[in-house]
């Protein structure tokens, strides 16, 4: 006990202080970190400070000596941030996509391959976890495929369009349970003139892997459907507690059944596990690599969305 007492509180980097960074906050002072702020906007930095961060700067070189780094800044700034923290030398937890373009993803990852690692929660969700689970187990049979559903009404997102911000959490979630994200065959996509507002895709063949991302729906819907020889598996909600397993009943019936996966919090876990690497524990579970092979991937759906919803003239 004496000893866990005098252990000195990791210290901590945390690049923006938003929407999505006062929860990052918020997590990284219950894990016991001391966190230190840059933050851009003046109502940033009074949310950092009113959240408990132990100092607060507008620059990133303000900021102290720190043992690791999370960017929660703009997508359209990841890497630049990335890149003013690099001279650091510590590993860099940033929230995904790595980036917007493909060619600087690429580039990111091999000057960083064992420092840099991307924030895919979904790959940290307990019923996800259950889903990879059964998936590799076998006892529903093989694989035959996976089907994603994200969608909701609107974006607060300014600097990217939905898919930027929606397709990374499906891609990961293909990897966690699949094990790689397969090969992209066809998608479409519905657009404006600043970029997609939905896209629709088709990954892989055997097994194969279904997305579906929109800000065009009035009904907010997260769903996960792994399809088996022997029946379904489904995390109907991002927020449910339990995966719904359906079998085939000996009368035709279905015969379901819930498996209770518990409530923990993705966002937590997963900067728990990026503190307890700066510690000594194992790396987060994206790579630098894996996020560059989301951010590759997405352009090239994006690009065949782009080629098949582009109007025809005579």
């Amino acid at each position: 006990m004496l000893d866990l007492l005098m252990k000195p509180k990791p210290a901590l980097a945390l690049i923006g202080c938003g929407r999505w960074g006062i929860h990052i906050l918020r997590d990284l002072v219950s894990l016991g970190c001391d966190v230190h702020v840059a933050a851009n906007s003046q109502g940033s930095r009074q949310l950092a400070a009113a959240g408990g961060a132990t100092t607060v700067e507008a620059r990133v070189e303000d900021l102290p000596a720190v043992s690791g780094a999370v960017v929660a800044v703009p997508t359209v700034w990841h890497a630049e941030i990335i890149r003013r923290l690099m001279p650091r030398h510590i590993p860099i937890f940033v929230e995904k996509p790595m980036t917007p373009d493909a060619k600087q993803a690429e580039e990111l990852a091999a000057e960083l391959p064992d420092r840099l690692f991307v924030m895919d929660k979904w790959r940290y969700h307990p019923g996800i976890e259950a889903l990879r689970d059964i998936a590799r187990s076998g006892e529903l049979g093989p694989v035959i495929g996976l089907s994603t559903r994200r969608v909701d009404w609107g974006s607060p997102h300014a600097d990217v369009d939905a898919v930027w911000i929606l397709a990374p959490h499906d891609l990961s979630i293909a990897l966690e349970i699949l094990g790689y994200i397969p090969e992209p065959r066809a998608a479409v996509g519905e657009g404006k003139a600043s970029g997609f507002r939905s896209l629709s895709a088709i990954l892989g063949s055997d097994p194969w892997f279904r997305l579906e991302v929109s800000e065009l729906y009035p009904n907010k819907c997260r769903e996960v459907r792994l399809h088996l020889r022997d029946g379904t598996a489904v995390l109907a909600d991002g927020y449910d507690t339990h995966v719904e397993i359906t079998r085939h009943g000996p009368d035709g019936a279905p015969l379901i059944e819930r498996h209770h996966v518990g409530d923990e919090l993705p966002l937590y876990r997963e900067l728990e596990t990026f503190v307890r690497h700066l510690e000594g524990g194992p790396a987060p579970r994206s790579s630098a690599a894996e996020g560059a092979s989301t951010v590759a991937v997405i352009a090239r759906l994006r690009a065949m969305a782009d080629r098949t919803t582009s109007p025809r003239h005579p």
